[in-house]
């Protein structure tokens, strides 16, 4: 069952999160529907804070995206041995960024609708425990690591708009407001900050 996704505005999308113990209550169960939730919502990412749990983990599958384009958009996206991933991370912690950085579009499922060009490392090095709570240290880049970047700052309480220059941001006030006011409707279950209000 799909799990409703927090829209822009509410506060829990602004929480830092919390480190999740290895033997947390119901954690498969909530991966489990988190990737039911992400693949329904047709996401590319999706972090526990996105269904209003303060956890530090999130999701990423950039496999799917490698395999819709092209060949010759790959190389520009993907690094020459990344076919994508699909993976879970729970309290992870990126321990490296390079110097070189590249700019593409992003959304959020959380912000429906919306998009915008966002500038960000092109490799990370990461640290995290993968589903089965064993600790993986691995080095992502391109797409696969936009995409781990994006999720990463959920769990820090980011969103993309955080990076947008103040003109751009202030473009976007009347279409945000109308998002928290719940009149943007999304394509999955959404629960909107007028939601809780009434």
């Amino acid at each position: 069952m799909q799990l409703p996704i927090l829209a822009y505005g509410h506060a829990m999308l602004r929480q830092k999160t919390q480190e999740v113990p290895a033997h947390y209550p119901g954690l498969d169960a909530l991966i489990e529907r988190m990737w039911i939730t992400l693949y329904g919502a047709n996401g590319c990412g999706l972090a526990a804070p996105q269904v209003n749990q303060p956890l530090r983990l999130f999701l990423v599958d950039s496999q799917s995206t490698y395999h819709q384009l092209a060949d010759k958009d790959r190389q520009g996206y993907f690094a020459p041995d990344d076919t994508g991933l699909v993976e879970t991370f729970i309290n992870a912690t990126i321990v490296e960024r390079s110097a070189e950085t590249w700019r593409d579009t992003e959304g959020c499922l959380s912000i429906p609708t919306l998009t915008a060009t966002v500038e960000r490392p092109w490799e990370i090095t990461i640290e995290y425990f993968d589903r089965a709570f064993q600790k993986q240290q691995k080095t992502f880049a391109g797409a696969t690591a936009r995409m781990i970047q994006h999720e990463y700052d959920h769990t820090e309480g980011i969103l993309y708009l955080d990076y947008l220059k103040p003109l751009k941001k202030q473009l976007l006030q009347n279409k945000l407001r109308k998002i928290t006011a719940g009149q943007v409707p999304a394509k999955y279950p959404m629960q909107y900050v007028s939601d809780t209000l009434s």
